[in-house]
């Protein structure tokens, strides 16, 4: 199923980002270089600034002082999309992870297959449950050599057998699997029950409410 965000109202493509991007999420990124190969890897440093417009912050630190691949080809690009790891891909995704020479595909390497993206150039890893296309907006480099990549969510792809009501944009978020990273270097965290626990949100007291206008 894919959701072009250019076709949504605000309320829906915050439904789809709030419901698929959760918590700590990884950025299992793909790019493409100018020769057309493709490049795989994870970023724990990533998550969703705003719904409207759809924008998400990435974090790519250098390898060694030197800039990463995923950096370069999105300065040379601009494009890029972000996929989700579920449970049954963190092998793949710990795959990609792997310092490999250059002109290695990590695809390749972990077994993973490419997918047409509908908005951008690079493709999506056909296996996720979630496949964000971005294109950059802002790139502020550090002066670590760390490049902080704002990007526009251009369009969103989900699995169907996760999706609940498509025309409602219901997703059944449970149902993703998703991973997330926690302390050390090799710690995750599983998104599923029992771990997962719903707490409403409360309201505010008539007499502590803030005046009308603000």
């Amino acid at each position: 199923m894919i959701f072009d965000f250019s076709e949504l109202d605000r309320a829906r493509r915050t439904k789809l980002l709030l419901s698929t991007v959760v918590p700590r999420p990884i950025a299992w990124v793909t790019t493409q270089d100018a020769a057309g190969r493709v490049n795989a890897a994870p970023f724990s440093f990533f998550n969703l600034l705003s719904s409207d417009p759809p924008i998400l912050g990435l974090g790519i630190a250098p390898r060694e002082g030197a800039e990463k691949d995923t950096a370069a080809n999105i300065r040379a690009g601009g494009q890029f999309v972000v996929n989700l790891v579920s449970m049954a891909l963190a092998p793949a995704m710990n795959m990609t992870a792997v310092d490999f020479g250059a002109g290695v595909e990590e695809l390749q390497q972990a077994g993973l297959e490419a997918a047409p993206s509908h908005r951008v150039t690079p493709p999506r890893i056909a296996e996720a449950p979630v496949s964000l296309e971005c294109q950059a907006m802002t790139l502020l480099p550090q002066p670590s050599g760390s490049l902080i990549v704002l990007g526009e969510v251009l369009a969103l792809h989900i699995a169907e057998d996760n999706l609940l009501d498509a025309e409602r944009c219901y997703v059944d978020t449970p149902a993703l699997d998703l991973i997330g990273r926690l302390h050390g270097g090799g710690w995750y965290t599983q998104t599923r029950l029992p771990g997962a626990f719903e707490m409403p949100r409360l309201p505010t007291p008539a007499n502590l409410a803030a005046p009308e206008g603000r």
